[in-house]
């Protein structure tokens, strides 16, 4: 239970829920404990008076007797049903106390979670899967759920029934008690046993279901693919395979399922054999009444379900803990990107890169080595170099999505590290080489960073972006929506969107991470002579492994495996006859190819 007390907070912030959830498990118990002894007095009463029925015999006094003898039995009847009634009234308040809370900590801690994910930095992301993630947000948090509402609801009727009901019955018989609850035990360990099992192999349906739907998932997908390359009948017969494994382990599953009902029924019917057998035994010595044995049976069905769900609560509990432990680990995990001072500063955008070397946590990957540069506030760099590089990563490190593993980096003179993050990263806009689009309208994609939405401002973005023209072609215009991931744009308009998107905000600091990669020569010429106008009075990055991208920048520098390979202008790396030039020329044939 160590990991659940995590959950401490939660239910001292939800006690009166807890509270007055027991208070109605107490109420409700008593209403289903009372019937019983109505049944007794009802069965007495018939036993003790229809002798004296009998010996009426067929006159007016046997009518008038059995007048007053069936009032009796009314009452009991309907105070028997008024007791029903009201313990189904105290049982819904059960519900809405107890569940309602377990659905009120479910929300919070989903809220918990999800925030405390918001607070990690990028190479948390890189460690762990997004299903993994997604399943302790869901799944894990849905098993918790179960420990807090129905483990602990059952949990309080049990014991507190318990510690009401086998007094009431040791002060009837000590006996008859012992020989009623003998099967009980028994009861809740065969449960307890049968569910795990059954547990384990629901486990074994989910991953085998999870594999299944991510296969059809990739199927679908990748439909196209499968087209072209006449693979069908393989992945049907992949497909079948996996199915023949989910089949196989359903039918493991019901055979065990198919046990739960009959030892439960069975030790039920046992319990009440041994009580009908005793209850004879001292009814017949005449320590007992035929109402006692019916107020046995009672007692004994009424603890029945309470002692096979702590089998069933036992085993939620464990579930519980072991997937508070899970959420626990990630909660644990705390971010390493803390400010230093907190500053909350208006930045103008100098750069300054001193000696910075960088080594990726996650890979241990070194992307940068000892690299040391500058870009004054308002001018613009190109960073040009082949695949793998650093060059994304200089965009990651002004971000402070990563901090420097050497070296330092300051923006206006002050060290990066003592700014509030959220005040940095206000200031920045970025535009990511895997361009990233929700599954919302343009508009709304455009619009994403803004805190205050101003119509004019987007379609402004979107004109110097060169997507303007397309989103108005589209019957929708702006309030097309672009599918999941922005799929239902093109590689090249995706890009400019999230051109638009970046620019919108008005950022002191521009960064471009091959945002034109995915566009033609023409489209690139038309963005760039945009990006002129943009770039005024911004210090931009533009990150590119194309040269053309590179004439805007006041300055160029080339990298070479995260060192620092050449610097310059334009015109003095061409003349250079290194790197930049080897490129330059390169890409000059390749375009003339293409036309």
């Amino acid at each position: 239970m160590k990991e659940l007390s995590h959950l401490n907070k939660y239910l001292l912030k939800y006690k009166w829920h807890l509270f007055w959830g027991l208070v109605f498990v107490l109420i409700s118990n008593v209403f289903q404990i009372a019937p019983a002894v109505m049944v007794r007095n009802a069965i007495d009463l018939v036993m003790d008076n229809i002798k004296v029925y009998r010996s009426f015999g067929a006159t007016s006094a046997q009518k008038k007797f059995f007048d007053v003898f069936a009032q009796g039995i009314l009452l009991y009847a309907g105070l028997i049903l008024v007791m029903a009634l009201l313990r189904g009234i105290f049982l819904y308040f059960v519900r809405q106390t107890l569940i309602v809370m377990s659905r009120l900590i479910e929300y919070d801690m989903k809220n918990e979670i999800f925030e405390h994910y918001q607070t990690l930095p990028l190479s948390f992301f890189r460690r762990n899967n997004t299903g993994d993630l997604m399943n302790r947000i869901s799944e894990d948090v849905g098993r918790v759920r179960m420990y807090l509402g129905p483990s602990i609801m059952y949990g309080l009727q049990l014991f507190t029934l318990f510690f009401m009901l086998i007094p009431v019955m040791f002060m009837i018989s000590v006996k008859l008690t012992l020989f009623a609850l003998i099967p009980l035990p028994f009861l809740s360990f065969s449960i307890y046993y049968v569910n795990t099992i059954i547990e384990r192999r629901s486990e074994e349906i989910q991953k085998s279901q999870s594999r299944l739907s991510t296969f059809i998932q990739e199927a679908f997908s990748g439909i196209r693919v499968l087209k072209s390359f006449t693979r069908e009948k393989e992945s049907v017969e992949k497909f079948t395979l996996e199915n023949d494994v989910y089949k196989h382990q359903s039918l493991r599953l019901t055979r065990v399922q198919s046990l739960f009902f009959p030892v439960m029924f069975g030790l039920i019917g046992l319990s009440t054999i041994l009580t009908v057998y005793e209850g004879s035994v001292e009814v017949i010595n005449g320590s007992l009444t035929f109402g006692n044995i019916a107020e046995f049976i009672i007692y004994v069905n009424l603890l029945t379900w309470p002692v096979a769900s702590l089998g069933w609560t036992s085993s939620q509990v464990q579930r519980a803990e072991v997937s508070q432990k899970r959420i626990n680990e990630f909660l644990k995990t705390k971010t390493d990107l803390i400010s230093e001072r907190n500053l909350v500063h208006q930045i103008a955008g100098k750069i300054e890169f001193n000696n910075v070397s960088f080594t990726y946590p996650d890979t241990g990957i070194r992307a940068l080595k000892n690299l040391s540069f500058d870009i004054q506030a308002g001018e613009s760099l190109a960073i040009i170099g082949s695949t793998g590089s650093g060059k994304s990563t200089i965009a990651n490190l002004v971000s402070r999505l990563y901090d420097v593993t050497e070296g330092e980096i300051r923006i206006d003179e002050i060290p990066i590290k003592e700014y509030n993050l959220t005040c940095l990263r206000s200031q920045i806009g970025y535009v990511p080489q895997d361009v990233f689009l929700f599954s919302d309208t343009i508009y709304n994609n455009i619009a994403f960073g803004l805190t205050s939405v101003e119509e004019q401002k987007i379609a402004q973005a979107a004109k110097d972006a060169d997507v303007y023209q397309n989103i108005m072609s589209f019957p929708l215009g702006f309030n097309t929506r672009v599918g999941e991931r922005g799929i239902t744009l093109s590689g090249g308009q995706k890009q400019r969107v999230s051109i638009a998107r970046a620019i919108v905000r008005e950022p002191k600091i521009l960064m471009l991470d091959d945002a034109l990669s995915a566009v033609d020569t023409k489209t690139e010429n038309t963005i760039l002579n945009s990006m002129k106008t943009i770039m005024q009075g911004r210090t931009t990055i533009i990150i590119s492994h194309r040269v053309s991208s590179a004439k805007l920048a006041n300055k160029i520098i080339v990298l070479n495996d995260g060192v620092l390979a050449e610097e310059g202008t334009h015109e003095a790396l061409l003349e250079r006859n290194g790197i930049y030039r080897e490129l330059y020329e390169r890409q000059m044939m390749t375009d003339e190819v293409e036309n």
